[in-house]
């Protein structure tokens, strides 16, 4: 059993280190080893470099306990993980044959033929323990060195964390013999930022011990992360919807979900509780607000559709908005987003209309300042509300913040 254990993740790829994707596997992969118990006190990133990938290893095995390495196990030239591990240990690599069978049945099922290439993915340390990857080509592996263990996953999210949750995590509970049941849940709010709802609830904070509290901003609001560590599921599970309660006591009002749930998600949820069906008007957001919606499994049951309406004469001449209160109010008004929203209703027949309209940048536009936005919500039973919002950032962030408002707003109205 090892204790005070310490951590650490190697991400291989030069296309981390040009900025092309961002290392969402060491953040998903440090959460998983907290809630074993396990510091993770170093991430690294290095490029596609055997000398560079082999001085990364020899670092990390004089400093960590377990190491985990993403990245660098596929059939290129560039994937190089295997072979700076064996200069550093020089261990055998031996070909696996499952996942060798597997990448010859994968290139015979779509009629295509295998490069020899190929073969490298399916290569293994000699004595190793092999992780059939299901979910992709290369497997992964978990191979120990001078009392260090090295935890080697495919760089694809998808195959990782398959590879992680099935093999790694109850391999690495039972080696630093965690036997206390750790249960997470998170909690995820909108229309309240990180240092507000942190004010209201710093009596909880300030008092946690278990369950831990840990707030978070995020580009689609803020959330919670309970985690409670207990002898038993049950008692953990008790002491987290406690914990929830106790919150949702305190800023219930900006709560939508849980896990993995998201925004527009519920507001599906709730258009078919409801029976009501919905529709937008989009200038500023450019179908953004729609193209959300319609993510979701069964949003065509309760999305009517969505005009957009960039142009002046769209808005006039599709839409239908007054010539009148485009003269005299301007496109960028509280009079033009509530005629949008009715208008767009009407014309699809909709339960809910709800519009965009404002200046996203980079010049002022009707005398507006960059960042001015519009949102109506009207209802075909007369009911009605425009407000205004003053949005920061560049372009697309100013169109990204409105159409989260939207969605706050439509689930606000469906839910009180």
């Amino acid at each position: 059993m090892m204790t005070n254990v310490k951590a650490e993740i190697i991400a291989v790829g030069t296309e981390l280190l040009l900025g092309q994707i961002a290392n969402t596997n060491a953040q998903w992969l440090s959460n998983q080893l907290a809630s074993l118990g396990i510091n993770v006190y170093q991430h690294e990133v290095v490029g596609d470099n055997l000398n560079r990938v082999q001085e990364a290893f020899e670092q990390a095995q004089k400093r960590s306990d377990i190491i985990i390495v993403t990245g660098g196990l596929g059939p290129t030239e560039d994937d190089l993980t295997r072979e700076a591990f064996q200069l550093m240990t020089e261990l055998e690599l031996v070909e696996h044959k499952p996942s060798m069978d597997k990448i010859q049945s994968f290139f015979e099922k779509n009629n295509t033929t295998m490069t020899p290439n190929n073969r490298r993915q399916a290569r293994v340390f000699k004595g190793s323990q092999v992780l059939f990857n299901r979910k992709g080509m290369a497997p992964g592996m978990i191979v120990s060195h001078e009392s260090t263990t090295w935890v080697f996953l495919p760089g694809v999210p998808r195959e990782m964390k398959g590879l992680f949750t099935e093999e790694v995590f109850p391999y690495l509970q039972k080696l630093t013999g965690n036997t206390e049941v750790i249960k997470s849940l998170v909690l995820k709010f909108l229309g309240i930022g990180e240092s507000e709802l942190e004010h209201r609830l710093s009596h909880l904070i300030q008092a946690q011990k278990n369950p831990t509290i840990a707030p978070l901003a995020q580009n689609t609001g803020v959330v919670i992360r309970l985690t409670a560590k207990e002898e038993t599921e049950e008692r953990a599970e008790r002491l987290l919807e406690e914990s929830k309660r106790q919150i949702l006591h305190e800023v219930g009002d900006y709560f939508y979900g849980i896990n993995d749930e998201t925004i527009e998600e519920n507001i599906i949820s709730l258009l078919k509780e409801k029976k009501m069906k919905i529709a937008s008007a989009e200038s500023l957001t450019g179908g953004m607000f729609s193209n959300r919606l319609i993510s979701v499994s069964g949003a065509s049951n309760v999305c009517r559709g969505g005009i957009v309406c960039y142009d002046t004469n769209v808005k006039q001449d599709v839409l239908g908005v007054s010539k009148e209160t485009i003269q005299n109010k301007g496109t960028v008004s509280e009079e033009c987003a509530l005629e949008m929203a009715e208008q767009v209703s009407s014309k699809l027949d909709a339960d809910i209309g709800i519009s965009f309209t404002g200046v996203a940048g980079p010049d002022e536009v009707e005398g507006k300042s960059v960042g001015t936005v519009y949102i109506a919500l009207t209802t075909s039973n007369g009911e009605k509300k425009v407000e205004k919002f003053i949005f920061s950032g560049d372009r697309n962030a100013i169109r990204r913040r409105a159409t989260l408002k939207g969605l706050e707003i439509v689930f606000h109205f469906l839910k009180f």
